[in-house]
Order: C-alpha cells, then sequence, then structure tokens
C-alpha cells in the first residue's frame, strides 16, 4: 500500500492527469466550432468560423482513460520514435568515450580562464551558462526550437554534472533557454507568423518591442538560472534532484591522462564515405535559401560546410578516433540547423540524422554490426521510460478532443472578456491564452485555434491586434515549461530522469515570476504608443 508522503511515480501522476481530464468531460457541455481551411504564409491552416459555436451532445469519457493510453501512443508517435533512436544513437557514441573526452577536454580549457582576473570576476562558469543559454534562446526566438532540445539534453546534462551543478541546470541550458526564446519569439513561424498571418498583420511587424521583451525575459529567466547554479556551487547536495543524479554521477569521469587514443582505419572509411556524400549533397543542392523569420539568405552553404568538414576531419582523425566522432556530432548539429531552415526538417529527418550519426560512430570504433545493435538495444532500453512517459502524455489531449470539450472552453473563456476595459481585456485574453497551453501546447495550433476569434474582439474593444498577437506570444510560450500535456517536456525530463513533480516544484515560482512579467510587458502594447502597435 501507499506509505506515508512518498511521492507517486511520474506514470501515476501523468495517469491523474487523464482521469480528470475524464471527468472534467462530464461536467463541461459539449460544444464545437465549424471551421476552414485558409492559406497563411503559404501553408494551409485550419481556423475556427467566427459566431459558429454550437453546443453539442456531450461525450463523457470513462472507460477510455485506458485506450487513450494507445490512442496517446499513436499521436505522439513521431516524438516517441524520436527519442529512441536518440537514445540508441547516443549511448553508441558512449561507447568510445567521445563526448566524456570533450566535455574533460572543454572543462580544462574553461578552467584556465580562471587565470585572468575580468572572468575570474564575472565566474567562468557563469559566462559558460549564459552564452549556452544564449545561444539556445535565440534559436527558439528565430526558429522556434523545440523538439530538437530533446537531443541535446543528453549533450548538457554531462556537462552541467561534471561542472559540478545538477541535471535541472543542464536542462535549463538548452529546453529552459530554448523555451525563453520561444516565449519572446522574435521570428518564430510556427507562432509569431501564423498569429500575425491569421490576424491580418503584416509578417513580423512590430519586432522592435518583441526585442526588447526578449531581451527583458532572457535577463530574468538566465538570472535565475545562474542564482540556482550559485546555490548549488556553494552545497551540490541541495539539489532537489541530487538523489537521481546519481544515475549521471556514476558515470565513470575518464582521466584525459590515462586515455588510449587512436585511430582505426575503420573511422576514414567512414570518413571518405560521408565526405563523399556530402559533396554529392552539396553538388545537388549547390545553392540553397535559408529561411529565417521572414527573411531569406541564398548562399552556397553545404558546399563550405562540406569544405569544412574535410578540413577538421582530417585534423580530428590525425588526433584521435574520440575528435572525430565529436567533429561528427558538430557538423550533425549545424545538418540540424541548416536543414530545418533550409529544407522545412523536422522530426522524421532529424532523427534520421542522429541515427546515421549513431551507426557512423560504430563503424569508426570498428564495432561490428552485431556489436553496433547491442548498443543501440541497449540505449533504447535506457531511454524507454522517456519514450512511454509522453505516450502517457498524449493521452490528455485525447480524452479531452473526444469528449468534445476544448471548443466549450474556449467558447466559455472567449466571452468571458466581452465587457471589460483594455488593460483588462489584454489581460484576459492573456489568462486564456496561458489557460489554454497547458491543454493544446502546440503553438501553431493554438494560433489556428484562437487568433481568428481573439482578433476579432480586439478590434470591438478598441485593443491593437497586434497586442492580441503578444499576449498569444507570452500565454503560448511559458508555460510549455511546466504543462504535462507537452511532448517535448515530458520526453526532456524523461531523458534526464527528473521526475516531473520534483520538476514542477522546482520550475513553479519561476513560472510564477515569468507570467508576471509577460503581463507586465503586455501594458505598454495598450497604454503606450508602439511602433508596430
Amino acid at each position: 500500500m501507499f506509505k506515508g508522503k512518498k511521492v507517486p511515480h511520474t506514470f501515476v501522476i501523468v495517469f491523474g492527469f487523464i482521469v480528470a481530464a475524464a471527468i472534467l468531460t462530464w461536467f463541461v457541455p459539449g460544444g464545437e466550432f465549424e471551421r476552414k481551411t485558409v492559406t497563411v504564409n503559404e501553408q494551409e491552416r485550419e481556423i475556427i468560423v467566427e459566431g459558429s459555436f454550437q453546443f453539442t451532445e456531450s461525450n463523457p469519457q470513462t472507460w477510455q482513460v485506458f485506450s487513450a493510453l494507445f490512442d496517446g501512443f499513436v499521436d505522439k508517435a513521431d516524438i516517441i520514435v524520436f527519442i529512441i533512436i536518440i537514445g540508441g544513437a547516443f549511448w553508441i557514441m558512449n561507447e568510445s568515450k567521445a563526448i566524456d573526452v570533450g566535455i574533460q577536454t572543454f572543462l580544462i580549457h574553461v578552467r584556465k580562464l580562471d587565470r585572468l582576473k575580468f572572468f575570474r570576476f564575472l565566474g567562468v562558469d557563469n559566462i559558460v551558462i549564459t552564452l549556452i543559454m544564449l545561444v539556445f534562446s535565440i534559436f527558439g526566438a528565430i526558429f522556434g526550437m523545440s523538439e530538437e532540445t530533446i537531443a541535446f539534453t543528453i549533450i548538457f546534462i554531462p556537462l552541467a554534472i561534471s561542472m559540478g551543478y545538477d541535471s535541472i541546470v543542464g536542462v535549463s541550458l538548452c529546453f529552459v533557454a530554448a523555451g525563453l526564446g520561444f516565449a519572446g519569439a522574435l521570428l518564430n513561424p510556427f507562432t509569431i507568423g501564423i498569429a500575425q498571418g491569421l490576424s491580418s498583420l503584416p509578417l513580423f511587424s512590430g519586432i522592435e518591442y518583441r526585442f526588447f521583451c526578449w531581451i527583458v525575459i532572457n535577463i530574468i529567466g538566465i538570472g535565475w538560472i545562474l542564482r540556482y547554479a550559485a546555490r548549488l556551487r556553494k552545497s551540490s547536495t541541495s539539489s532537489i534532484v541530487y538523489e537521481e543524479d546519481a544515475y549521471w554521477r556514476q558515470r565513470k569521469t575518464i582521466d584525459l591522462k590515462e586515455m588510449s587514443y587512436y585511430t582505426p582505419p575503420s573511422a576514414w572509411v567512414v570518413y571518405i564515405f560521408l565526405s563523399a556524400a556530402m559533396v554529392l549533397f552539396s553538388v545537388l543542392n549547390p545553392n540553397i535559401t535559408l529561411n529565417i523569420g521572414n527573411s531569406t539568405y541564398q548562399g552556397y552553404y553545404l558546399p563550405v560546410i562540406t569544405l569544412l568538414f574535410i578540413v577538421t576531419g582530417l585534423f580530428a582523425l590525425r588526433k584521435s578516433l574520440h575528435f572525430f566522432i565529436l567533429n561528427l556530432l558538430m557538423f550533425t548539429i549545424i545538418y540540424l540547423i541548416v536543414g530545418v531552415m533550409g529544407f522545412s526538417w523536422y522530426i522524421k529527418e532529424i532523427a534520421t540524422l542522429f541515427l546515421v550519426l549513431g551507426l557512423a560512430s560504430g563503424i569508426a570504433m570498428n564495432s561490428s554490426a552485431n556489436e553496433i545493435v547491442k548498443q543501440f538495444s541497449a540505449g533504447m532500453k535506457d531511454i524507454l521510460t522517456a519514450a512511454f512517459v509522453v505516450g502517457l502524455a498524449g493521452g490528455i489531449l485525447v480524452i479531452l478532443e473526444d469528449g468534445k470539450v476544448i471548443d466549450s472552453l474556449l467558447y466559455y473563456m472567449s466571452k468571458s472578456m466581452q465587457e471589460f476595459g483594455k488593460v483588462a481585456s489584454v489581460t484576459v485574453m492573456y489568462i486564456i491564452q496561458t489557460g489554454i497551453n497547458i491543454v493544446i501546447p502546440s503553438g501553431s495550433a493554438k494560433a489556428a485555434l484562437t487568433m481568428p476569434i481573439m482578433s476579432q474582439f480586439s478590434d470591438l474593444i478598441g485593443i491593437s491586434r497586434q497586442a492580441t498577437v503578444m499576449a498569444f506570444q507570452f500565454g503560448d510560450g511559458f508555460t510549455n515549461m511546466i504543462t504535462p500535456t507537452s511532448a517535448v517536456l515530458i520526453g526532456v525530463l524523461g531523458i534526464a530522469r527528473i521526475p516531473y513533480e520534483k520538476w514542477v516544484k522546482w520550475i513553479l515560482p519561476f513560472m510564477v515570476i515569468l507570467i508576471i512579467t509577460g503581463w507586465l510587458l503586455l501594458l505598454p502594447t495598450v497604454l503606450m504608443d508602439l511602433s508596430g502597435f
């Protein structure tokens, strides 16, 4: 039976949310909007027809709390497979100890900066944390990095642990940082682009004030993480996940002086094969266009990347297998960025990219086919819990959709703001968007659902449509870092082995600060004359 105050397992907590969603379907009347397809920024989107809401026969959920597990797995299959492939690929890489060598080498060089008075004053660790978080915040702000952070989690948690911190800091370096950028979006086509398109606003207009908001959000967000890291420097055992991080601490820390550096002939074979493949890819796509927000940048990016790989790969091979595999990892990340911005790659393509990374690493190590499969299987087994939780969490949304209550909730919330003043109205919009995001974490889906209605309301009550977009932007961004319906959050926590309840306990005060900050940043949009508003 249950023991005292023992915290429930993450599976239990997520299933509890499924049950709560099912209970909700018994009390909220069923309803639905009519929908139509429109073209927004050259892509078709399904939006709500204004004034089309009608109540329908409710569909209370009962035994479906169990079938929702199956449907949740089907709905989130892409994320689940992505996590499994990432786990298998990185496990193969770990066999080479390349990441460990990279982390130790990085820390040795970074620690040397302590000799300089300027870096010692600022704190080398503070500089490292800030720079890494800024990079990922920029990724989130410009092209909406989200799912990609799952792959980076496996890299940054060992780094954070090696620096004397915990897995929460490791997750913050990529996932939280990208979340801050996502909330303070500058050119994110999946949120700002769609929301402004549906609101008939010039694409990415009002960027001056959004840039100011992005700076404020990052100062607060990165400052919060630096403050937490400073506390861990005083006492690493004060971490809320100290026990869970035993998994990461127990991984043997290598001694670079005792490492055996070598380069087997198989690594040269991989180098030649990949170089030839990149040359062919460059010949087929010599001049590509990168889409960053509303701007396009055309150039010979692939030939340049190929040339850099050939040169750096040669030097890495001459040094050791470990540095060659690190070089493969670096160029995998480069191709990920170019693929997302230049070829609209998504989960399938990114998963394939990391699968090739894992296989290339295994072959470079001269592992047999059976050994590579064994390593990949071990990685899948190690990451399976994270993948399972993602499917389980997907069942929450399935229950609400099948129960026909999502449209009803949207209808009731939108009606509640019809008779308020400007400040109160934009506040209610913000609250509504924040509440909906807990149920529907997809920014593009939520934009298509809410913006056709919200933009019309803003006209009636005298609020700029740009202010409505900002309310959507902040409401969509912050709670992605706490909602159990976010497959990305659940996937990241699963990989990090951070129990959901402990994550909530840690991030809840941070969420309150960010949500209040978002509200304060919304006030100038209705009280001041801003460019683009």
